[in-house]
Formats: C-alpha cells, structure tokens, sequence
C-alpha cells in the first residue's frame, strides 16, 4: 500500500488549531495525541477538545492515547468520531477486547509500544489490530530525536506480518523526518507520524509531499 502521512498536531499552534488543520490538508491523517500526566510526564488534550477537533478536521483524525486508564477512555473517543484510535500495550489490562469494542465502535483498532517494550508477545494477536505503532522515541513529548535500535522491531513486526498475511498497518511516531523517513520505511512501516518535520517547514502541505514521496520510493524497494 502506499505510504500514509499523519502530521502530529502536538507540534502545532493550540491557540489556532483549526487553522493549523487546514495548513495540513494534504494529509492522509491528522495525528492527535492525548496524553494524561501519569502515563506520561505531559498533559495535552481530552476528550471535549479532541471531539471539537474531529468535528472541524477536514482530513480524519487518528488518536493516540498516552492514558493510564486505557480500557476506560478508549471507546468513548471511537464514540466521538476519530476514524483510528491507539491504545498502548503498557496501558491495556485487556487489549484483545480492547480492540475488540473499538471494532464495533466503528474505529480502526490500534495498539502501540513503547521503544524498550519487545513485539513478541502481541505476534500471534496482530489479526486483532488494525495498525501497531512503534515508538521510536520515548512517548510524552515532541521534537526528540530517532532512536535507531526500534528498526529492528519494525523489522520482526514486517516480517510476522508478510508470514500471516492480512492487511494490518504499521505505523512509526518519533523523530521522523526527510533524514529518516525512508529508512523506517525500508524497515517495513507504511504510516509516518511527523510533527516538527512537518509544522516546522515553510509549507507544511509540500513537506507532506516530500515525505510521502520519499516513503513511497522506500516502500517500492521491498516490494
């Protein structure tokens, strides 16, 4: 499949998020994280907020929760419109039904792991996700820097996910930019979150371009 960009709006303007929705209207995504202060050591945005941004987002919104209490909130931002939402492996109690009421809420059913957190143990259960997000830095803050030795995780993912077939995504969020972008590509993921890359670039919409384009040259080399 083609390579998905999902600029993070954690690097956008907060006083004028509509208006920086729409400088990313050539987007596959909008990424939106929410982050609670105890999962993570920052505190972003809940669910009135993310509602009111689903509501006016010209592109779909993809939501990752950095929560404690994942089996609690997840659902209720399925109920609130966001076309995908992610929860993390750490903060999951039951993560196949987890992703199981997600489904049937109507939402693209995601699980994400931190960089330390190892991808064996959910291989037998990638038919239950819609996508796997690897973080390839530490959750909580934007602007950090790629760490490389997540690539060979998106590699065992890649390869699991080639053997079983299926149609889940592979998704990256961390220090993605035109200098690493088809480097996780070539490793087997096809969503790239990019947030300062992206907000930080004179045209947000033409980096966009450039970092799919880039993507999608790596993507054609494994195929």
């Amino acid at each position: 499949m083609p390579a998905l960009i999902s600029p993070s709006i954690l690097s956008a303007d907060f006083a004028n998020l509509e208006r920086d929705l729409h400088r990313i209207g050539r987007a596959d995504y909008a990424h939106v994280d929410v982050m609670d202060n105890h999962f993570v050591p920052n505190l972003t945005l809940g669910l009135p907020v993310v509602q009111r941004i689903i509501e006016v987002a010209p592109m779909p919104v993809d939501v990752h929760l950095m929560v404690e209490d994942a089996d609690r909130w997840a659902v209720e931002y399925a109920r609130a419109g966001a076309a995908s939402v992610t929860f993390h492996a750490e903060a999951a109690q039951a993560p196949v039904r987890l992703a199981r009421e997600l489904r049937a809420a109507g939402t693209r059913a995601s699980i994400a792991l931190r960089p330390a957190t190892p991808v064996e143990p959910i291989l037998d259960l990638l038919p239950e996700f819609d996508m796997v997000l690897v973080m390839t830095v530490e959750p909580g803050f934007g602007g950090q820097s790629f760490i490389e030795g997540t690539l060979p995780k998106i590699r065992r993912l890649r390869a699991a996910l080639d053997e079983q077939g299926g149609d889940t995504w592979i998704q990256v969020d961390g220090g993605v930019s035109r200098s690493t972008i088809a480097t996780v590509a070539q490793a087997g993921a096809n969503v790239f979150v990019a947030g300062s890359a992206v907000y930080g670039a004179d045209d947000p919409d033409a980096e966009i371009d450039t970092l799919r384009a880039l993507a999608d040259e790596a993507l054609a080399t494994r195929a």
